[in-house]
């Protein structure tokens, strides 16, 4: 797979100078990059190691002079980050899966396969389940009965998808995602003590402890068009009604779903971020990494949370949310300057009182 400066910078719609007609075979970091390769300088920062590297093409910032940098050809794109989306998407070679339908492949005869799905090695395809045109199911995917999953869908490996899910076109799922299993619901026959102390904030009376007894997740799943889930995450089955998940949304690694979340559009929700189940998050929300939303609470649009924040309230549209418990950055943020100075304060409070008492009340 090969392409010229020229080509990349039309798909791009991305301005080129100088030898376009230069052959690129896949990109890199400037401080790597080989003749062949298109260097990845897109800030002054990076260009600074073009040096280390043998590449004669690069792609940089707007007015960046390509020429100071000894660089035979440059593509100069107006946002760089967005030019590498698709730059990546053009240089992706994919996971190579064979075409067709694997021979140890297991698909229910009730199943409904477009003409042109890739279905891999050990795969198991249950009742009534429905695969859109263009997908391709990798290796050790599980679908299951009643499932529908939409058009040019790519599972990796290992993937399974729950009975009576439903899915929109160009899903992508990454190696052990798990889609559709039972939500963490269970219940005492009486009042337990992690109720009371839900119910008084701390203290669980004379509760007893009690076996767990289950409820089970009769819900399934809705997920919109265009979105991805990371590598082992996984999202619980409603327990009467459908979890969603709304358009264009991208899940990351290690991410929870709790039962009975609705998850807007066009959200983020970043590595080993977690959502409590009946929790509504609204459209454009972002979860920073390892960030938590507890149940029964509702984010509206376009909040977003910083690394390890715990929502533990409701969060009005547009706020941006830090700590634990979380509060609006800008308070958290004065708070934290605040408690960095309380010892330097408590030593300046011992000096007073030092200079304030004597150490003899008889003097």
């Amino acid at each position: 797979m090969s392409f010229t400066v020229q080509e990349i910078a039309t798909a791009l719609g991305a301005a080129a100078a100088g030898n376009t007609a230069l052959t690129i075979r896949a990109a890199a970091e400037p401080a790597d990059a080989g003749p062949d390769e298109l260097a990845m300088a897109m800030t002054p920062a990076y260009a600074e190691t073009l040096g280390r590297g043998q590449a004669r093409a690069a792609m940089l910032w707007p007015e960046a002079d390509w020429q100071a940098m000894g660089l035979e050809a440059a593509i100069c794109a107006p946002r760089p980050r967005l030019a590498m989306a698709g730059l990546t998407r053009m240089l992706d070679r994919g996971q190579n899966f064979d075409s067709g339908i694997h021979p140890s492949a297991v698909i229910d005869p009730s199943a409904e396969l477009a003409g042109d799905v890739i279905i891999g090695a050990f795969c198991v395809i249950g009742p009534r389940a429905r695969i859109g045109a263009g997908s391709v199911i990798g290796p050790h995917c599980m679908i299951g009965m009643d499932a529908a999953i939409g058009a040019a869908a790519l599972l990796r490996d290992h993937v399974s998808i729950g009975a009576r899910v439903r899915i929109g076109d160009r899903f992508i799922a990454q190696p052990g995602a798990r889609i559709g299993g039972d939500g963490f619901s269970f219940v005492t026959p009486e009042i337990s003590g992690a109720e009371m102390a839900r119910k008084t904030m701390g203290d669980q009376g004379e509760t007893q402890a009690q076996a767990w007894m289950r409820i089970h997740s009769r819900g399934a799943e809705r997920i919109g068009d265009d979105v991805e889930v990371g590598a082992n995450s996984t999202i619980d089955n409603g327990t009467i009604r459908d979890t969603e998940i709304g358009r264009g949304t991208k899940l990351d690694s290690l991410v929870q779903v709790g039962h009975n979340v609705r998850v807007g559009e066009d959200c983020l929700l970043c590595a080993q971020a977690g959502v409590g189940g009946s929790t509504r998050i609204g459209n454009s929300v972002v979860l920073g990494g390892q960030s938590g939303v507890a149940d029964n609470v509702t984010v509206g649009d376009r909040v977003i949370a910083t690394g390890a924040t715990k929502i533990l309230s409701n969060v009005p549209e547009g706020r941006v949310m830090m700590g634990y418990p979380a509060v609006k950055m800008d308070g958290f943020t004065e708070t934290y300057k605040i408690l960095r100075r309380l010892p330097r304060l408590a030593r300046d409070l011992d000096a007073l009182k030092k200079a304030v008492f004597k150490p003899n009340p008889n003097e």
